[in-house]
């Protein structure tokens, strides 16, 4: 997959495939129900040891993703090639994107990304509080046929200590009680590092209505027992299900398994959300 020299010299926040490239199709079949996904791509570095960031965009066309969350890309590290993952993934699926890069290393960036099959607008990109490795938050906008869904996705650390001041900090007047913020819809998405009965996991929860702590384990990927990857919603959109595939083109391309949950935008009880398919990439 060729990405323009041009790409690689962007920093810190992109936003990338303009909204008429976005298919129509996919823009106007929402009717109040979207598939969202968060999934920790590892720097698109698959359990085989392949870098392959169309694989990873594979994997998302598969699952009928319309918002992805991706932690952990790549760009211009030449450990995967110099490639702007983010830019790459999201052309491969003509999705509007924004990448936040949280950490500079190697001569090139590290961090998350938002990927929307409807227009997107970045709002916040921050670090959070790390005792470790750098982490942030990403906060955009969807713009959903009739209303928007403000989307979070982060990445939080490794220490127990690490992710309770990161989640003091989500919670806090810069992100989710913001003014801004507070009475949105809105869907909060990542890798948490935490199991569900975790201090952090129980914290987040509290504050939204739409949390789901059953479900299957999604690290790691070719034997998953710890499910640290979350979809959580409020003021507005309900998560009918989740689904992780388990089937080997999943357990193959990252080192996390991808987490699909379905979601009514509107809150509504009824729901006709087809069932993503789980099939080969």
């Amino acid at each position: 997959m060729k990405v323009d020299e041009d790409t690689l010299l962007e920093r810190t926040e992109r936003s990338g495939v303009p909204s008429s490239m976005v298919p129509s199709e996919r823009r106007e079949r929402s009717h109040g129900r979207i598939r969202v996904a968060t999934y920790n791509v590892h720097g698109c570095r698959g359990t085989d040891g392949r870098v392959d960031p169309s694989r990873i965009a594979e994997v998302l066309t598969a699952l009928r993703v319309d918002v992805a969350a991706l932690q952990e890309l790549d760009s211009g590290r030449s450990r995967s090639g110099g490639l702007d993952q983010a830019r790459a993934i999201a052309s491969h699926m003509r999705m509007d994107f924004h990448f936040h890069a949280v950490h500079q290393i190697q001569g090139g960036e590290y961090g998350n990304a938002i990927l929307s099959a409807w227009p997107l607008r970045r709002v916040q990109a921050a670090p959070l509080p790390s005792l470790g490795e750098p982490r942030g938050a990403l906060w955009a906008s969807v713009a959903l046929p009739g209303t928007n869904v403000e989307i979070i996705t982060t990445h939080l650390g490794l220490r127990r200590r690490e992710r309770a001041m990161q989640v003091s900090a989500l919670l806090g007047p810069q992100w989710l009680n913001s003014p801004d913020l507070r009475k949105k819809p809105t869907i909060l998405l990542g890798d948490f590092n935490a199991v569900p009965w975790s201090m952090a996991y129980r914290t987040l929860a509290r504050h939204f209505h739409g949390a789901l702590s059953k479900g299957a384990p999604t690290f790691p990927s070719r034997f998953a027992l710890l499910k640290l990857d979350h979809v959580m919603t409020r003021n507005g959109p309900r998560i009918v299900s989740q689904d992780v595939p388990q089937r080997p083109p999943f357990r193959t391309a990252s080192d996390h398994l991808p987490l699909v949950a379905h979601v009514d935008v509107d809150g509504s009880q009824g729901s006709s959300i087809v069932p993503v398919a789980l099939g080969g990439v």
